[in-house]
């Protein structure tokens, strides 16, 4: 889940003061679970674009805007309402943006509505929690499934360290250490000697930017 947060109004107003006439695009799944670029949210963006006189042309909602395929479907369905606009407000994350920009033949300004904050789970009272740092190269195999690149504030490896005091991280005294939780993780599954291994230092090659892959026979490959 990409978690997004709504960008303030004047904000969006100042990225949208060349422009009078809008098309927006929401968001079916991580901006709807959000509650930023759903249904009610484009509706909320719409009435108050109006209000501060601009024209809202129209709208749509893909169901995955990071996904070209649903984009451009999208945008079949709604030319009309894209020819009469000037600039393209999207109501997702980043990656939304960017599809949107690059799958608009009218090439629109894409706009963004909100600002792209982390990748995180939805625990069952529906708040977020980062989880993963997308660092492609993946620990939880070893770590009981709690990634330390993320869950510890040094992003260790190996640990805990020596700042840790009483389970509690000496960076953020209200927070678990990480490697603590994980201690106990192991402990639990009765495998806490694996820690005994000292891994290797992270190979940074892995999370150089910007990715490229492609997708072959259902495995992603470089």
């Amino acid at each position: 889940m990409i978690i997004t947060e709504t960008k303030p109004l004047t904000e969006i107003i100042d990225s949208l003061k060349k422009y009078r006439a809008i098309f927006l695009v929401g968001c079916g799944e991580c901006a709807t679970s959000c509650k930023t670029g759903g249904t009610d949210e484009v509706a909320a963006m719409k009435a108050l674009l109006e209000k501060e006189g601009k024209t809202v042309t129209g709208s749509c909602i893909p169901g995955a805007p990071c996904t070209a395929a649903q984009v451009k479907a999208e945008f079949a369905k709604n030319m009309k309402s894209l020819r009469e606009a000037e600039a393209v407000l999207v109501l997702a994350c980043g990656l939304g943006v960017q599809s949107v920009k690059e799958n608009n033949r009218l090439n629109h300004p894409a706009i963004p509505a909100c600002n792209t904050i982390c990748g995180a789970v939805i625990d069952s009272k529906g708040d977020f929690w980062e989880r993963c740092s997308l660092c492609g190269e993946c620990v939880l195999a070893d770590t009981g499934g709690i990634c330390p690149v993320t869950l510890c504030a040094k992003g260790l490896l190996n640990g805990p360290c020596g700042g840790m005091n009483k389970g509690k991280c000496e960076v953020d005294k209200d927070k678990d250490c990480a490697w603590v939780l994980i201690y106990r993780e192991l402990e639990q599954r009765k495998d806490a000697a694996a820690l005994q291994s000292i891994r290797a230092p992270r190979d940074h090659q892995k999370a150089l930017k910007p990715h490229h892959k492609t997708l072959t026979h259902g495995t992603a490959s470089v």
